[in-house]
């Protein structure tokens, strides 16, 4: 199937094909017949399998077909997202595939001054795409209404629950129009997605993009056994022995991210750190120089990593293993995107054995180990933290015991007197 079965207008079309697109993927494929119908619709495809253009063509097909409004654009089309990173991301999608069509929109997001997202709002945009607490905020100052909205998306509805934007979401949900198409988006589906999706979404009809396995195909997998105190010098170790251009680095924290970028620095590599802690111009400069090759690694959070999407990355590196499994996921689906392939290589320290045991349950598979290397690390011995603590721990017992008698004399003295 190409494009062009979809029935999808000229402009549309022709963008797409500027951008080299001429199969759409299988969440494109079955998604967008089902919103050019006007349905809604609950989508769950995993990261990089192509879920912004599986809404954002229909979208702008639809209101394409509308007619012609006279005077201010107003807000048509809300498309709400968990970060700054991604709402960019989509609102990038939204202006190449429809820079044919006239239609203007717009992103906003919170970390940055407000005046010129609020310029750009009055000079009036079709499609709005937002974080959550700055478009309420922006809704509160009056500058934006949502009695227009005709078309309704929730993009990585999961981890908008797992950041804790439920409340948010509820209050958007009570000022939309009751008649409206909504669209949820999102690359797993637990329990709480299914019952919120019940709960806004209409008549709706699911599609679920399911591969033979749940990481990206394409990407190979690979793990290492290492020390705590050899994570940095293994990374290293690989960085210099390997040719990659582009490396995207996870770490758990935010103070472990600038801790392993000032590491690599002084190792005379180039590197960058992305966080919620950076400010946002700081951030799209990091992130603009990672995909111009001026920085060879990028040290994200995974909430920082969320709407990143470098062409040509073929590696991904778990520095700390999430505790959430599907967090897994995600992270190596930065790479091995659309027709790429991709590698991503994981740490592992005894202390998290445990999250590798769970993701290993949730993929379904064994991930391989690579035990040649010059840091292994086979957890037979306990960790040198745990030493140090057990040690402590027995010296405070045994000191404990010798002072006890003389602590109870002290205290019925004390009683007495």
């Amino acid at each position: 199937m190409t494009f062009n079965d979809l029935g999808l207008i000229d402009p549309i079309l022709r963008a797409l094909k500027e951008k080299g697109y001429t199969q759409p993927s299988p969440i494109q494929e079955q998604a967008i017949p089902i919103l050019l119908r006007g349905t809604d619709l609950l989508g769950v495809a995993q990261t990089g399998t192509g879920k912004t253009a599986a809404f954002a063509v229909p979208i702008l097909q639809l209101l394409s077909e509308m007619p012609k409004e006279r005077g201010h654009k107003r807000i048509k089309a809300l498309i709400v997202t968990p970060t700054r990173e991604l709402a960019i991301q989509i609102g990038d999608s939204f202006s190449a595939y429809g820079k044919h069509t006239g239609l203007r929109n717009t992103v906003i997001f919170g970390g940055v001054k407000q005046s010129k997202q609020t310029n750009e709002l009055r000079r009036g945009v079709d499609i709005l795409v937002a974080t959550p607490g700055r478009l309420l905020d922006l809704i509160g100052q009056g500058y934006i209404t949502l009695k227009d909205v005709k078309f309704f998306v929730l993009d990585e509805a999961d981890h908008m629950l797992d950041m804790g934007f439920i409340h948010d979401i509820k209050k958007l949900i009570e000022r939309l129009p009751a008649r409206r198409q909504s669209l949820f988006f999102s690359a797993t589906m637990p329990t709480s997605i299914v019952k919120l999706s019940r709960k806004i979404l209409g008549e709706f009809e699911q599609v679920t993009i399911k591969p033979k396995q749940a990481t990206a195909e394409r990407v190979e997998q690979a793990l290492y056994f290492v020390a705590k105190k050899d994570k940095v010098n293994l990374l290293i170790h690989i960085l210099e022995t390997r040719q990659d251009d582009a490396v995207l680095v996870f770490s758990r924290t935010k103070h472990g991210a600038d801790k392993i970028v000032r590491k690599l620095l002084k190792a005379n590599v180039k590197a960058s750190a992305i966080h919620g802690n950076k400010s946002q111009n700081n951030r799209q400069r990091t992130l603009a120089q990672f995909k111009n090759r001026e920085v060879r690694v990028l040290v994200a959070t995974d909430i920082a990593a969320r709407g990143i999407d470098v062409s040509e990355l073929s590696l991904v590196i778990n520095f700390d293993l999430p505790n959430i499994s599907e967090t897994y996921v995600h992270r190596i689906g930065r790479t091995g995107r659309a027709l790429a392939s991709g590698i991503a290589l994981s740490f592992c320290m005894m202390e998290e054995r445990p999250y590798l045991k769970g993701i290993e349950k949730l993929i379904r598979q064994q991930i391989p180990v690579i035990e040649d290397h010059p840091f292994p690390d086979d957890g037979t011995a306990p960790p040198a933290a745990k030493q140090q603590n057990r040690s402590q721990h027995n010296r405070n017992k045994h000191r404990s015991k010798r002072r006890r008698p003389k602590s109870n004399n002290n205290r019925n003295r004390r009683r007495t007197d």
